[in-house]
């Protein structure tokens, strides 16, 4: 089987590119990212001194400012690890050599393996990941609910499969992973999620989105496999990986999509039969278009019930044509009178665009700055709420580690009059990151789910290390999390001297 697990193939050291900067100064947030959404910009911020906004907060405000309140919860050693691993993960070298370590030769020698993987295992992972199996990663959700009144969304932490019978091996794992959340009270967890990725080959997902791409480009060009979906393209989607006229599929792959389709069908059902909800992530925009139409087609079959959906897609607001593409679902699924969910992210692929749309001579389908990024998210962000707002069964999950997008929806939850409780509307951060914005928005009366990837330990430190890659701009400026917890480790070694 060709599950991508270990080596170079899987930790892509991503290209970023110097003239990406964000315009004027920076804002001092938990973060400039999301779920899985983190945006590097090739740059690392000093860490300023903390800002205590209590001046001027209102009464709709999410309170960061008391760390003390915020970190009652939880115990001393696990203060004194998160405050160890978060400082060592904002460091880039740190990830270098992670990343060069994971695929390096050492890791083909039983014993320095081993080594390797004791120390990651006792520290980064789990920090950051939730169990080696399904079982395992509930129980965590089960102690993190009862210890914090934080969700649980379970992961299964694969990425990439090559063939059918890691595509299928792959499904059962995730057919686990909702049995496994179906046995915990339902106040404990909020959704699983899907890569879709993992159960469709990748070759298939870019000969797919090549010929999605060509339809939209020659409405005289017609795919007669296709189901019915929403659309995935907008006047401004970057349609330049295809240049010409690809070939159609064959016939064994119209089976294999077939195939592919039986399995996104059967996680659906059996999360449709649970009421467990289902997120489906994001990739680059290389993959995008065939993973939006498999969603999508899946929406149309899963998501029946009015008052709320089963299935969600992601958006990823560092795209240029994220809120048109938004606006036109949108306004499609209320036509056809379906229930949509969303996941809203900044972007996790920064890099990889860059170094793909340079390449083929054209500029880069993610925003110029990061300010045009924070102001897409936000502009989807207050769309998405008011549409939840009016009870036409709208479901959104708000991933972000920006402390200014949380307060912003908070004000604007409280405008609109949003039930905080009834899942209509949702924050996600990453486990083990941004757990001050977290408790801020836990004390403010939402629901908040942390994203909890597992998997045997091969599987689950490669996916967080290409993460960390890709995202070291998030680790390194990630100031407030970190001066916090000092801040309160101060202040309970001072207590205990005094």
């Amino acid at each position: 089987m060709a599950t991508r697990l270990l080596r170079t193939n899987f930790i892509r050291r991503p290209h970023c590119f110097s003239s990406l900067r964000p315009v004027g100064s920076p804002t001092v947030t938990a973060s400039t990212a999301a779920v899985p959404e983190i945006l590097s910009f090739g740059q690392q911020a000093p860490e300023p001194p903390l800002h205590h906004p209590k001046h001027n907060q209102t009464h709709n405000d999410i309170d960061l400012s008391d760390q003390a309140r915020l970190f009652a919860s939880v115990p001393t050693p696990d203060l004194l690890r998160s405050t160890a691993v978060l400082h060592a993960a904002a460091i880039g070298p740190m990830v270098d050599v992670g990343s060069w370590v994971m695929s390096s030769k050492l890791m083909d020698n039983a014993l320095t393996r081993g080594m390797v993987l004791g120390l990651v295992k006792g520290t980064f992972y789990d920090h950051f990941c939730a169990g080696e199996d399904a079982s395992a990663a509930a129980e965590r959700v089960r102690s993190v609910y009862e210890a914090t009144g934080l969700k649980g969304m379970l992961v299964y932490g694969v990425e990439h499969a090559d063939d059918a019978a890691s595509c299928d091996d792959n499904m059962q794992h995730f057919i686990r992973t909702i049995e496994a959340a179906k046995s915990l009270p339902t106040s404990h967890f909020s959704s699983v999620v899907v890569k879709i990725t993992a159960i469709c080959p990748i070759s298939l997902l870019k000969r797919v989105s090549d010929l999605l791409r060509w339809e939209h480009k020659s409405k005289s060009f017609k795919l007669s496999w296709k189901l019915k979906s929403f659309t995935v393209f907008s006047d401004s989607s970057p349609l330049y990986h295809t240049n010409s006229e690809p070939e159609p599929l064959t016939a064994e792959e119209e089976r294999e999509l077939e195939a592919a389709h039986v399995r996104i069908q059967d996680i659906c059902r059996k999360c449709q039969e649970s009421n467990v909800p289902l997120l489906i992530d994001a990739e680059d925009t290389i993959l995008q278009p065939a993973i939006d139409y498999m969603a999508y087609s899946s929406a149309i079959m899963f998501n029946g019930d009015k008052d709320r959906p089963i299935v969600y897609n992601t958006i990823q607001a560092y795209l240029r044509d994220a809120g048109e593409r938004l606006h036109l679902v949108v306004q499609e699924a209320e036509k056809e009178g379906v229930p949509m969910g969303f996941k809203l992210v900044r972007g996790a692929y920064m890099c990889s665009e860059g170094k793909l749309a340079d390449s083929l001579g054209h500029k880069s389908p993610v925003h110029d700055t990061l300010q045009n990024t924070h102001a897409c998210y936000n502009d989807c962000m207050t769309f998405l709420m008011e549409k939840a707002s009016n009870g036409s069964g709208f479901g959104v999950v708000l991933a972000t580690h920006n402390a200014d997008s949380g307060r912003l929806a908070s004000r604007k939850a409280s405008e609109l009059n949003i039930n905080k409780k009834n899942g209509t509307i949702e924050f996600a951060q990453l486990y083990g990151m941004s757990d001050a914005l977290s408790f801020g928005l836990k004390r403010a009366g939402f629901n908040v789910s942390k994203y909890m990837p597992f998997g045997p330990v091969e599987t689950a430190i490669p996916y967080l290390v290409r993460r960390a890659y890709e995202n070291r701009g998030m680790m390194a400026s990630g100031a407030l999390d970190r001066q916090l917890l000092r801040m309160e480790l101060k202040r309970r070694l001072m207590a205990v001297i005094a």
